[in-house]
């Protein structure tokens, strides 16, 4: 049998930008977040293409490993539905989007990722990053050369070394399963949260805040506590 999930969303331009280029979604058993990226309406545009394409993969599965392979392909689908839109708008040339994406298989969730949007795990009281970064400092933190509490504040923090647009036609992208198990919390963000806002304090949010739509809420208010220089989404679940 399925484990029930509860889910709730949120998301805010924040104080700096003129608009908001992440987008979201929430169904039954698909929940992404896509930060979109580029001049003009161009992250607008990428998220939206995005997140539109995998919200025909929201539909029960009989297997994880028939969910991997339709989100997979619906993520590079995507990327595909991004070159195309650039051939027939040039104006958004170098438009991307990050994405990260989750579907519940009975009591499995199945990731897949790119880009710096994260998808985290609260089990037992502690906060585990599931997602990898596929940035510029997180290469340097993987081959030793800064610390994360260095890269957390390196000035090239944002240079994605990923992402999904017209600038790859075959992107790498992370799959993986996940076991889930009862009272789980998942949080998946934009990088307007996960980069303002500490680990300790999201997972002390979620914590304590046990009504889904409050937390996402708070989320979003402790990213503009912090300034909120960018976009700032968030998708909650709990796994009853």
């Amino acid at each position: 049998m399925s484990t029930p999930v509860l889910s709730a969303a949120a998301s805010h331009v924040g104080k700096v930008r003129a608009s908001n280029q992440d987008s979201g979604y929430v169904g039954n058993h698909l929940f992404v977040v896509a930060d979109g990226m580029g001049g003009h309406a161009g992250g607008d545009v990428a998220s939206a293409i995005a997140v539109r394409h995998l919200q025909e993969q929201d539909h029960s599965y009989s297997s994880v490993e028939d969910a991997r392979d339709e989100l997979y392909h619906a993520i590079l689908d995507a990327g595909k539905a991004l070159t195309e839109a650039v051939s027939e708008h040039p104006e958004l040339t170098g438009m991307g989007t990050t994405v990260s994406a989750m579907i519940r298989v009975g009591n499995q969730m199945v990731i897949a990722h790119i880009g710096d949007s994260r998808i985290y795990r609260l089990r037992h009281g502690v906060l585990e990053q599931i997602t990898a970064d596929h940035t510029f400092v997180q290469r340097l933190v993987d081959s030793g050369r800064i610390t994360p509490e260095e890269a957390a504040v390196h000035p090239r923090r944002s240079v994605l070394m990923r992402v999904l647009g017209d600038v790859d036609v075959d992107p790498e992208i992370d799959t993986h399963v996940v076991e889930i198990e009862p009272d789980d919390r998942w949080l998946v963000c934009s990088d307007g949260l996960s980069g303002y806002v500490s680990e300790r304090e999201i997972a002390e949010i979620l914590i304590s805040v046990d009504n889904l739509e409050d937390a996402c809420e708070k989320l979003i208010l402790a990213s503009l506590a912090e300034g909120a220089p960018d976009n700032v989404t968030c998708v909650a679940i709990h796994a009853l």
